[in-house]
């Protein structure tokens, strides 16, 4: 098992609280990596330094401790530049230096099962990788091999590394576009059903939730990215009422630019959701940071505008009943749940079905007798309030979605 030393950085305006913090994340990321921690170390500084961004002085100490310990990974908690990278490598001799975004990238790769996770993952990693490519990565010729992967006259290895990404990035870019084309026809298929989205920063306990309400076994585990694939499936609420919901990926605060980008397929149920559930676990202590991580990368999606409700689960965890007052008291419509105890998950229920209400009409429709197959589609998606049965037609007053009701006389 690979052993780790853990860098966090203080700088001016940042409280040395949130650090600590962030650095318990990381710990938590790198026990998803299956790295053991070692040590931890704080640093605070003015300004970032452009070589090593902590200094020279302050990266040799950094890396004369992790020897100290015995730890062969040194993770820095802020993305390092390229320039910095290859700095350390060059000062680090056999010690690995990475930084946050690297860490969450190889937990991705690890974690990733299907086509699609895959090759978004895939892509995110190449395209962090070909700016920080140094002689002390494995020659790529070795993995891929074939023609073209041997340096021409004058060409260097680490540009035909860089050429071999490149290739292999638009390669990537075009499978996404096939797999984006397949899930748009899946998408069209969805567009009369009224469609949720479950959303939360990672191990917030989204999956079980959803399984709770679904009765689904989307795979649960106490660890950060336990999954990377988006999963629908029917919701029913009531005899009237069903909807489909989503399941996707956690967000998590820093996420790399590259990954939010080759997830932008999987994370389209998002941006085409009627309503969003932010999933928040109730006993955190960082909930006001976890919820402006989800409205940052929600906004990046353009789903912002999209009507959302809270639901902090993990009820059960909070021990202090003033805990729980405060939440109540500055989340006044929130649903406080515990999925894993199938607590209140009838609020849940109870509130998507006023949330699909919330346009409804009440007015008038005159059906032939002939039409006996419409009715029996209106009386699966609309309240009968008023019956007449004329000589010729069926009087009917309905409550329910105008369009829905329409497209059924088209």
């Amino acid at each position: 098992m690979d052993k780790a030393l853990l860098i966090g950085i203080i700088l001016p305006k940042v409280f040395d609280g949130d650090v600590r913090n962030h650095l318990d994340e990381l710990k938590m990321l790198a026990q998803t990596a299956n790295v053991e921690t070692l040590g931890e170390i704080t640093q605070k500084v003015q300004k970032i330094n452009p070589a090593f961004y902590i200094g020279k002085g302050k990266a040799q100490q950094v890396i004369d401790q992790a020897k100290l310990l015995g730890a062969n990974i040194i993770i820095f908690d802020d993305e390092l530049s390229p320039a910095q990278i290859k700095n350390y490598h060059k000062l680090a001799k056999k010690i690995k230096v990475i930084d946050r975004s690297s860490l969450i990238l190889d937990i991705f790769k690890k974690h990733a099962k299907t086509r699609e996770a895959k090759t978004q993952v895939e892509l995110a990693l190449c395209q962090y990788l070909l700016p920080r490519l140094t002689r002390q990565w494995t020659h790529l010729e070795r993995q891929m091999g074939g023609v073209g992967t041997r340096a021409g006259m004058g060409e260097t290895q680490i540009e035909v590394d860089r050429r071999l990404i490149r290739d292999k990035i638009s390669k990537l870019k075009l499978d996404l576009t096939k797999i984006e084309s397949e899930r748009k026809t899946q998408s069209q298929n969805r567009v009369n059903e009224f469609r949720v989205a479950l959303v939360g920063y990672t191990n917030a306990g989204k999956s079980t939730l959803f399984n709770s309400l679904t009765g689904n076994n989307v795979y649960v585990k106490n660890q950060l990215f336990a999954t990377l694939d988006t999963t629908v499936r029917k919701l029913i609420l009531n005899k009237k009422h069903q909807v489909l919901i989503s399941d996707t990926v956690g967000f998590i605060r820093k996420l790399p630019h590259n990954l939010v980008a080759s997830f932008k397929s999987t994370l389209k149920e998002l941006s085409e959701a009627n309503h969003i559930l932010i999933v928040l676990d109730a006993s955190s202590k960082l909930i006001d940071e976890h919820l402006e991580t989800i409205s940052q990368v929600l906004n990046e999606l353009g789903a912002n505008e999209i009507p959302k409700s809270y639901i902090f689960n993990k009820i059960d965890l909070v021990e202090n009943e003033n805990d729980i007052k405060k939440l109540k008291s500055n989340y006044r419509n929130a649903i406080l749940t515990s999925a894993l105890h199938h607590l209140r998950l009838d609020d849940v229920k109870n509130h998507l079905i006023e949330k699909i209400e919330s346009d409804f009409n009440v007015f008038d429709l005159n059906i032939s007798y002939e039409q006996g197959k419409i009715l029996s589609q209106i009386q699966n998606q609309a309240e009968i309030l008023d019956t007449d049965y004329g000589d010729k037609r069926i009087k009917l007053k309905i409550r329910g979605k105008e369009d829905s009701i329409k497209r059924l006389f088209r």
